[in-house]
């Protein structure tokens, strides 16, 4: 296993870290439970290849991933290092220790070493971070609770760049990989500045779990799609760890395999891999950059969401998660919208698209391709 410092804390950490995010579950809907006799093994394999950062957060794993992660750190928690984060941004301070003593009691430890504040943006770090959560923060550091203060963080580029420039965390834990590369930018400000870069969703959420014969040919001796993304996350010099949320063992021992790596990528690898994808982006912009001037949709279908996904199949050659990811559309808050079969062919949204795309066409070839049933025509 291969180390990093992360940032400012001086911490040594493994480039691999365990995302206690997706653990294999027992039981049904609201009853779910982790599934203990195959979680902890993995955990404990994880720790014994080198793997010493683990992450995890007070509602995953319908609130026992914190738990099973302090099973598995009993005759380890001396050489692991353990992070968590804590999401209230209300005006109730002893709500917010509630949930910090909650994380300490679950984990069945006395200080958390990464503590993060659970989804900033600059907005939240503005309106309720700066004027009292970091005073909270600030005490239980005092009190030796916390031994690090860091944050998660889902906002853009500049908001990233201006985090870091209040000097107030420690570390940046956000999502990038071979799909998602906008905060690439905020990403080498961060660590140049200082802060441990940990990087979650390096294989993009199960996205690049995926075969895809398109991918898998891009560097030569790499054929598993998510071996290409998880050396692509770590081959950037500004990140310290990529958090994997393993679920089985087989990705435990996969991912060992990627990370034991002297070198995730050589340059000529690199090199590839930009050019594939500058080819890609340029193929899926002739189609849709995502801009979303074409809605609103008075039947709000999911225009720029739908094209996205099909994206994942004809650009990326990711058919199976475009499936998946098109017939969620609908499913829950995160994927909110309705699916091509809603369109009416009103023809509203062509006249907005800066590209001329023509959008009626393309939401019924992607709906056929994505279900595999033809569209019926949505004219009134």
């Amino acid at each position: 296993m291969k180390y990093r410092t992360l940032g400012r804390t001086g911490l040594k950490v493994s480039q691999l870290g365990f995302g206690a995010m997706r653990l294999p579950m027992r039981g049904e809907g609201n009853d779910q439970k982790v599934d203990r006799e195959r979680a902890i093994p993995m955990i404990h394999r994880a720790f014994e290849a080198g793997v010493n950062y683990i992450d995890s957060a007070t509602m995953y794993c319908n609130g026992d991933s914190e738990v099973v992660v302090g099973e598995a750190l009993k005759g380890w928690r001396d050489r692991i290092v353990v992070s968590t984060k804590n999401p209230y941004y209300d005006n109730d301070e002893k709500e917010w220790f509630a949930n910090l003593e909650r994380s300490l009691k679950r984990l069945d430890i006395d200080g958390i070493d990464i503590y993060n504040h659970h989804g900033i943006s600059w907005q939240r770090y503005e309106d309720a971070v700066a004027p009292r959560i970091a005073n909270w923060m600030r005490k239980a550091c005092d009190q030796g609770f916390v031994k690090h203060i860091c944050t998660s963080f889902h906002d853009g580029n500049d908001a990233l760049r201006k985090i870091v420039d209040t000097g107030y965390v420690a570390s940046v834990t956000l999502q990038y990989n071979l799909l998602d590369r906008k905060l690439e930018d905020g990403i080498a400000y961060a660590r140049e500045n200082g802060l441990g870069v940990v990087v979650m969703g390096p294989v993009g959420g199960g996205r690049l779990g995926a075969r895809s014969e398109t991918l898998e040919s891009v560097v030569p001796g790499i054929e598993r799609v998510p071996d290409l993304a998880l050396r692509f996350v770590l081959n950037n010099p500004h990140v310290t760890v990529a958090l994997s949320g393993m679920s089985t063992m087989q990705h435990v021992e996969e991912n060992l395999a990627t990370a034991s790596d002297d070198i995730a990528l050589s340059p000529r690898d690199a090199d590839a891999i930009e050019d594939h994808f500058r080819r890609m982006r340029a193929m899926a912009d002739l189609y849709c950059t995502g801009c979303e001037y074409c809605q609103p949709c008075p039947q709000n279908v999911a225009i720029a969401k739908i094209f996205e996904r099909y994206n994942y199949g004809r650009v990326c050659g990711l058919w199976e998660t475009a499936r998946s990811r098109y017939l969620a559309i609908g499913s829950n808050q995160w994927d909110a919208g309705e699916k091509a079969d809603r369109c009416i062919e009103c023809g509203e949204c062509e006249p907005k698209c800066p590209q001329s795309i023509p959008i009626r066409k393309y939401l019924k070839e992607a709906h056929e391709k994505l279900t595999g049933a033809e569209m019926p025509s949505g004219k009134p």
